[in-house]
């Protein structure tokens, strides 16, 4: 009996899942445990493995398309085995047609599908398939050399090759023209939808450029005595705590105490309304091949800078891992962004919405500086802070970046 592939429930507040890729097609064979596809909802993705060895029947959720958790996705069992009744995804087909018949704008879209055609049963790639419609090619009469017979690009490529070769044997006295007459490339584009994790990152940025008054500041922070300490306290750390502190430790820790100082930026604007936080959730947003996601720290004013230091390494392991849950990714009323990692210095980060303020923090890099009449050798690390200019004006922004940098420069109040 074929075996249902559901789509999983990723956290408690989802409500629709995404298929961003299938790994395998109609008629592939899968061992037990292979990932079949990538699914993704709001924040997270993941890879959905076969539940059972056989073969793929049918894929009732394509690339792109959103399905509430629990919807059949495919269906794997044996070669040739029929589904029973064929209905897959029937809630799924009902409620579509629900939405379709309630306010019919068009006759079409009430009647029934009509059936596939020859064509449509062709097992071929969608950049083979817009390559072989070019060049003109009958699908029906290529021949695949792909998993489970699947026509690849490179299949129709070998297709249009001997077709100009007998063109070209067929009429030799235009060989001459034909070597001149330039050859059109076909164009190979790679379409891949906008879902998941990187959907809500475009709807977000984009939301938070078009509803905030950003602007930011920039400021150079001389960290030499910061990275002084953390080199002197890395052995008794390591000892004690079994744990290092890296520069974005400080750097958090700095940004909690700052905040306590500085409440209008550890806030929110919704409803026309100023929403003071007495706590500090903070945000450490950390990049994944797919996108960004931003971990919170809840109560990060109530940890040391050790303590900081194990929550941001666990939340950032948890994320790359794909592990993260939507309740850890909420709730922050500040975010740091660190892109030290990729050698750039001062950028513009954008909000967070609701969050008033974030903080990027840049590569830190050696110079001399005058520290009187003595030229020294100095570490500088740039910072970028974005505000929202609605909720407080540029002045104890300033104010609030300053103390950022007095307590980064003066590491030690920061262990007291």
């Amino acid at each position: 009996m074929a075996v249902e592939v559901v789509m999983p429930k990723l956290g408690m507040a989802m409500k629709e899942g995404t298929v961003s890729i299938w790994n395998k097609g109609v008629g592939d064979p899968v061992q037990k445990g292979e990932p079949i596809a990538s699914v993704s909802s709001e924040k997270i993705e993941i890879d959905v493995e076969s539940p059972a060895e056989g073969t793929v029947l049918k894929i009732t959720v394509p690339e792109g398309e959103g399905v509430p958790p629990g919807t059949v996705i495919c269906y794997i069992g044996n070669q040739g085995e029929e589904i029973a009744g064929d209905h897959a995804n029937a809630n799924l087909q009902n409620t579509n047609l629900e939405k379709e018949t309630a306010v019919p704008e068009k006759i079409e879209s009430i009647l029934p599908t009509p059936p596939s055609t020859e064509s449509d049963r062709v097992k071929i790639s969608p950049v083979a398939k817009k390559m072989a419609e070019a060049a003109n090619l009958n699908i029906e009469t290529l021949i695949g050399t792909g998993p489970g017979g699947r026509i690849t690009k490179e299949d129709v490529q070998d297709a249009i090759q001997q077709a100009q070769a007998q063109t070209t044997q067929a009429q030799p006295e235009q060989k001459q023209e034909i070597a001149k007459a330039p050859v059109k490339p076909v164009e190979e584009t790679q379409q891949i939808p906008v879902s998941g994790i990187r959907k809500v990152i475009a709807e977000r940025m984009y939301a938070s450029l078009q509803k905030t008054a950003q602007l930011t500041l920039n400021m150079k922070v001389d960290v030499t005595d910061l990275i002084q300490l953390q080199k002197q306290t890395a052995q008794i750390i390591q000892k004690r705590f079994d744990n290092k502190l890296s520069l974005t430790d400080f750097i958090a820790r700095a940004v909690v105490l700052a905040l306590k100082q500085h409440e209008q930026m550890n806030s929110a604007y919704i409803d026309d309304k100023i929403h003071l936080f007495k706590s500090v959730h903070l945000g450490i947003a950390v990049a994944l091949e797919r996108g960004l996601v931003v971990p919170v720290i809840l109560y990060a004013d109530g940890c040391s800078v050790n303590e900081l230091s194990r929550n941001i390494k666990a939340l950032a392991q948890k994320a790359r891992q794909g592990e993260l849950s939507n309740e850890e990714m909420q709730g922050s009323t500040f975010t740091i962004s660190n892109l030290g990692g990729y050698g750039i210095e001062h950028f513009t980060p954008v909000l967070n919405p609701p969050e008033t303020g974030i903080l990027g923090v840049g590569a830190t890099y050696d110079t001399p500086v005058f520290i009187g009449e003595k030229l020294e050798r100095r570490s500088i690390l740039p910072l970028s802070l974005t505000f929202d200019h609605r909720v407080l004006d540029g002045a104890p922004a300033a104010a609030f970046l300053q103390t950022v940098k007095q307590y980064l420069e003066e590491p030690i109040t920061m262990l007291l």
